[in-house]
């Protein structure tokens, strides 16, 4: 694949990203688009570049970004607002929108993790995007943080959290903490394995996050708004051993979304020790991404969407609770 800078700017803050072309000199474009969306601590060299290498070969363009206050981009260090980096996602199509050698008409998103949700909040009010895939999703952030805990854990949590709102009132700075206080990898020793040998090899990864960010987090619900999705299509994928973000997670996107939609939990999978290039696991879920995709964009123009009743703003729920989750979905697996 080639590779060429292509910076743009969110909320007035130049993000780093890469252009990922196929290896064709040309022959394929306008190429259609696919925007990978980080997880939690990610970084545009790890996942969004596998996937870049993969989804190259098979004719797409991949723009790879760092979402603010990551990698070179510009931003706060720290600060990890899933609703803050669902504009800078928003800022990567419009940068793709206007590009010569990309198609405007055919760009699609993939979130990891905590971008699963990410690209749903996203594509919920942005019709130019005509399809979405998420894997290893979260759909509400209470829920998904809360099953990651112990109740002594959880509570100091809370706990922390509301402690630090009456700091940053007095002081104007939030309480910077380690990413594991709020993310427990101890508890999934698959993902918490290959987290250690693996990710850390990526300079920055691992870096502290403010409590903030952790309320935020909480306040996080894309299944609160992922039914606007539709008509366009939908892709969920999870691991069904995943022991990081719970099954479930997907099965309630699942359930709150509207068809086209479709569910697979792949079986024997965990969150992310399946993630390498050459893995057959990865390599059939990039199979399983370039039918989704080539299906979706051969459909014509994206559809208006199909009218819903008003959903929280910014994919945000109160922090207070847990949502209820949804029955277990009935889906295609």
């Amino acid at each position: 694949m080639h590779t060429h800078a292509f910076p743009f700017f969110s909320s007035g803050l130049r993000l780093d990203a890469d252009l990922h072309l196929p290896d064709d000199n040309g022959a394929g474009a306008p190429y259609p688009v696919v925007i990978p969306a980080s997880g939690y601590q990610g970084l545009k060299v790890i996942h969004p570049e596998r996937f870049a290498r993969a989804l190259t070969a098979r004719g797409y363009a991949v723009v790879a970004f760092d979402y603010r206050g990551f990698g070179t981009s510009e931003g706060e260090r720290g600060r990890l607002v899933p609703q803050e980096w669902a504009e800078d996602l928003r800022a990567a199509v419009d940068r793709a929108a206007a590009a010569e050698l990309l198609d405007a008409g055919r760009i699609a998103l993939l979130g990891w993790g905590m971008g699963g949700g990410v690209v749903v909040a996203e594509a919920a009010d942005d019709l130019r995007v005509r399809a979405v895939a998420s894997v290893n999703c979260i759909s509400d952030g209470t829920r998904s943080t809360r099953n990651m805990h112990d109740e002594a854990t959880w509570n100091s949590l809370l706990e922390r959290i509301a402690g630090d709102r009456g700091r940053r009132a007095e002081r104007g700075r939030s309480e910077i903490t380690s990413p594991w206080d709020i993310v427990r990898l101890d508890r999934d020793g698959r993902t918490d394995g290959y987290v250690g040998e693996e990710l850390y090899k990526a300079p920055g990864f691992g870096s502290g996050v403010s409590l903030e960010s952790a309320e935020m987090l909480l306040r996080f619900s894309p299944q609160s708004v992922v039914h606007r999705i539709a008509p366009r299509p939908l892709l969920v994928v999870h691991g069904a051993e995943n022991g990081l973000h719970l099954p479930e997670e997907a099965r309630a996107l699942y359930e709150h979304a509207r068809e086209p939609k479709r569910l697979h939990l792949i079986e024997g999978a965990g969150h992310t020790e399946w993630m390498f290039d050459e893995h057959p696991t990865f390599r059939a879920l990039v199979e399983e991404l370039d039918a989704f995709y080539a299906e979706a964009f051969a459909h014509g123009p994206a559809a208006q969407p199909v009218p819903a009743p008003a959903a929280a703003p910014h994919a945000s729920a109160p922090a207070s609770a847990p949502a209820p989750a949804p029955a277990p979905a009935t889906a295609n697996a």
